[in-house]
């Protein structure tokens, strides 16, 4: 190395070079010593050039503690999270893969839904058949007596919009004990056996639960009357329902568990799954009368300030078919015309309005018709 003659001093130095370490060179013509720092120089040759110029040299090795850090501590710390990130993905989609055949009921345990049978109104007589179920769950001992046995199904049957739901949600807030909600839908998915087996594990856990209440919402989704299909080798649809049947009323006795299930379409619903044994009880839920749009207007209007002059009365006597949900859908329509027009109470012209636009829509001032266009 040439310039090993010109040094006055070096220092090897193994790994990184500190910030302080320094080499130190100074030209014999130079009146002051020039420091600067470089990179360890990878010469086999270095140590002979230096001690052929007879500069003095030394080296400085980095710490044990260095030297553990970097080779050992810091690359297994970033294999370890490497591992930990992988194992989770992997770890999630496994679950997802092995749990496709659970059930996706949700149980509704110490917590209320916060609706109970005096939320509901305007069905006195399904209101009463699903009381005496929650009574028999609550005092089991009032019906064993005289060898009763409660029914192991109950059917809501009702047209849209009628309190089917809220129904079932109010047996949920009445009743003592686990109660299960689904939906058909949730039972059926592009995988073969997936339904049957959800089914199973939904009565397993029921089971396990008893005594307790399942509903099941749009049962028409898996309950549809079988029938021959030609070319059809195996249907999804018709497994899940065969599985249902044999669940409801099979060699194996549901003890304490009360299917309760919501439909608005029963002419399409299997002659099988009605029979009793399996739902030993249809529930009616029409449109309420007059005086049962009377009572849901009282109810959903316990919540919204009214003038003193509101009529409730002429408002049940002008909306004759109107479900439940139409009625309390023009109440809020009514609350939401009363804000617009920033006022502090509903008025009876609210209460009228909503009416006619839950009736006939919101009303096109752009379309009415000019003098010309009425004369003709």
């Amino acid at each position: 190395m040439a310039q090993a003659a010109e040094a006055k001093a070096a220092t090897e130095v193994k790994g990184t070079v500190p910030a302080k370490t320094s080499v130190a060179s100074a030209k014999p013509t130079s009146t002051a010593e020039v420091f600067f720092r470089t990179v360890r120089v990878d010469d086999p040759k270095l140590i002979e050039d230096l001690e052929a110029a007879d500069v003095k040299f030394s080296g400085v090795h980095p710490g044990f503690l260095t030297n553990l850090f970097m080779a050992w501590i810091i690359p297994i710390g970033v294999m370890f999270l490497l591992w930990t990130f992988l194992a989770r993905r992997i770890g999630t989609a496994g679950q997802s893969v092995l749990g496709i055949g659970k059930s996706r009921a949700k149980l509704v345990g110490e917590e209320k839904t916060g609706v109970t049978f005096v939320d509901v109104a305007g069905c006195d007589e399904a209101k009463f058949e699903l009381e005496e179920v929650v009574d028999f769950l609550k005092h089991p001992e009032r019906y064993s007596i005289l060898g009763a046995k409660i029914p192991k199904g109950v059917l809501l049957v009702g047209p849209p919009g009628t309190g089917k739901t809220l129904m079932a949600r109010a047996v949920a807030g009445e009743a003592e004990v686990p109660f299960f909600s689904l939906s058909g839908s949730d039972f059926v998915e592009m995988f073969v056996g997936v339904g049957a087996s959800r089914v199973r594990d939904l009565f397993l856990q029921a089971k396990q639960q008893a005594p307790c209440i399942v509903f099941i919402d749009e049962l028409d989704a898996i309950g549809r009357e079988r029938s021959v299909h030609v070319g059809a080798v195996n249907d999804e649809r018709e497994q899940t329902h065969n599985q249902l049947l044999v669940e409801m009323d099979g060699f194996d006795a549901n003890v304490g568990v009360i299917l309760l299930a919501a439909t608005n379409r029963p002419e399409v619903l299997d002659k099988a799954l009605l029979r009793p044994g399996r739902f030993d009880r249809q529930v009616i839920i029409d449109a309420p009368d007059r005086e049962g749009r009377l009572a849901i207007l009282k109810v959903h209007s316990r919540n919204k300030p009214l003038e003193p002059d509101v009529d409730l009365q002429r408002i049940a006597r002008a909306t004759p078919g109107f479900s439940g949900a139409d009625l309390a859908n023009a109440l809020n329509e009514a609350a939401l015309l009363a804000a617009r027009q920033k006022e502090k109470l509903i008025s009876q012209h609210d209460l009228e309005e909503a009416v006619e636009k839950v009736v006939a829509g919101p009303e096109r001032r752009s379309r009415r018709l000019n003098d010309h266009e009425r004369r003709r």
